[in-house]
């Protein structure tokens, strides 16, 4: 019987890393975020609200990278008609919006990565730097 199975996590190192790189591209673009990124359980690993950045962005880039955990995809593949029926029902938990993405290694979900405060684009290419960034699938 199998009673275990590895899996994989994301290090401290990791989460420095794309922090790091999640920083620089939001610079580049001009547009200050809330960077926020969790284990596969939605636990939060690291976070920083950028200088000029929206502080209730903090909430839904929360949301955003705990959705992409829970769900091991982009937070826009949850289908638009059942967004608001998921929000409510689990008070703003889960969201769709753009800008959560999963970390898949080895296919496996070691966490994921949310960003808010600028629009859909800039939100979901601040995430996908801080995957390149630790060597990943972009989305």
């Amino acid at each position: 019987m199998d009673f275990f199975k590895p899996s994989h996590t994301l290090t401290h190192r990791a989460v420095m890393t794309m922090l790091a790189a999640a920083i620089e591209k939001a610079d580049d673009l001009g547009q200050p975020q809330c960077i926020v990124i969790v284990d596969r359980s939605g636990e939060t690993l690291g976070e920083i609200r950028m200088d000029g950045a929206k502080y209730l962005s903090r909430k839904s880039a929360l949301a955003k990278a705990r959705t992409a955990a829970s769900i091991g995809a982009p937070t826009p593949s949850i289908p638009e008609q059942v967004r608001a029926g998921i929000a409510a029902a689990t008070s703003g938990e889960v969201t769709g919006l753009p800008g959560g993405l999963p970390v898949v290694f080895q296919g496996d979900i070691a966490g994921a990565v949310g960003v808010g405060s600028g629009s859909g684009e800039q939100d979901i290419a601040v995430a996908n730097a801080a995957l390149s960034a630790i060597g990943v699938e972009t989305f």
